[in-house]
């Protein structure tokens, strides 16, 4: 396939590896963030096997980060999250969440602490570099706040840690889960975290020159392939079956913490005045009137992910919708996360689904479905 046959022009930007992708089998592109992001390398089954019992490359360049750096960084990014950011150490990762003035879900991004005052966030599908300039023009803080050139890439999956301790050596394994490190690849410059958006053993690797990405390609499959690793795309199998939100279907602006039961990212109680504190108290003590659940579809295996937000009901009565479905082949159920009331979010609840083949029965479950302490991601 040749890179002339996307016609989104060039306000869709390419990522420092998307040839390599091409001629590594990428055979279809999405758009996020305003760049392309490969989504089909063949039979997505295939993909999720690939990841779960050996190793994938994906290109996240799409996965932009903004930048914030001067001497009051820190108290800057502070003011973005809910979530308690003081003992943050330096080489630390943290996933958090940016929240606006109505305690509404901006973004769910992973911040990475390079410096005293020098912060990364590894955006989810928002525009959060403008809303966090934006920010800052009142704020009255000392910040530089910009897009730099960085594009990570992820490798994923159970060999994923034997892949890196060749590219980089036996120390590589000491990095713990949710901190990073700056290493080098043949004199490329890189940082590396181990992160990743899969619930599986993985890192990302952050390249901080775009010139050499079709470089780092290849030298990382170059190395891995011996060693099972195939190039891929997220699953969304896997990350459905590891509960991950994602942004503009799970969650968008105007979902709160509480609803995806995410309220220990939010600490009403530090000093810190993050823009919704006000709003998330009001939330907590009102209490949610929706809540994200985990619910198992009946029914024949589903064809692939849902592409538009089926209805749920009991009774004949709206109580919300599925906002991310698929068939795991692994756990061989039709599992999905789903947004009802929450008077109707009790497990064990039996309701209909609206399916885009036609109405069909469902029952609200526990969720994580697979690995719902992460021993796999944290081990």
């Amino acid at each position: 396939m040749q890179a002339d046959n996307f016609g989104f022009g060039t306000q869709i930007r390419k990522s420092p590896y998307f040839d390599a992708t091409l001629r590594w089998g990428a055979r279809d592109f999405s758009v996020y963030n305003h760049m392309y992001i490969p989504r089909d390398f063949g039979d997505p089954e295939q993909n999720f096997w690939n990841l779960v019992n050996d190793a994938i490359l994906c290109d996240v360049a799409v996965e932009r980060q903004v930048e914030i750096t001067g001497p009051d960084a820190a108290e800057f990014v502070q003011t973005l999250t809910p979530r308690n950011l003081t003992q943050m150490a330096v080489g630390q990762c943290k996933y958090i969440l940016i929240t606006n003035a109505d305690g509404g879900i901006l973004n769910d991004p992973v911040l990475l602490r390079l410096a005293e005052n020098h912060f990364w966030i590894s955006l989810a599908d928002s525009d959060i570099l403008l809303w966090a300039q934006g920010v800052a023009v009142h704020a009255g803080l000392d910040v530089t706040i910009r897009e730099p050139d960085v594009s990570p890439l992820q490798l994923q999956g159970p060999k994923s840690g034997e892949v890196m301790q060749a590219l980089f050596g036996e120390s590589i394994s000491d990095l713990r889960y949710y901190w990073l490190r700056e290493e080098q690849l043949d004199g490329i410059p890189l940082i590396v975290s181990r992160t990743g958006w899969s619930s599986e053993l993985g890192y990302e690797i952050y390249l901080t020159d775009g010139s050499r990405g079709d470089e780092l390609w290849e030298k990382i499959m170059s190395v891995g392939e011996p060693l099972g690793l195939k190039p891929g795309h997220t699953s969304s199998i896997r990350r459905i079956e590891g509960g991950m939100l994602s942004y503009h279907a799970d969650a968008d602006i105007s979902t709160n913490p509480y609803e995806v039961r995410l309220g220990r990212l939010v600490d009403l109680e530090m000093d810190a005045e993050y823009i919704g504190k006000s709003a998330l108290q009001r939330i907590k003590d009102e209490g949610v009137k929706r809540l994200q659940v985990g619910i198992l579809i009946e029914g024949e295996p589903l064809k692939g992910p849902n592409t538009t937000f089926w209805p749920l009901e009991i009774e004949g009565e709206n109580i919300g919708r599925v906002t991310s479905a698929v068939y795991s082949p692994r756990l061989k159920q039709n599992i999905a996360l789903a947004m009802v009331s929450a008077n109707n979010a009790t497990i064990g609840t039996v309701i209909d689904v609206m399916t885009s083949s036609g109405k069909t029965r469902a029952t609200i479950v526990d969720f994580p479905f697979y690995d719902p302490n992460k021993k796999v991601a944290t081990g």
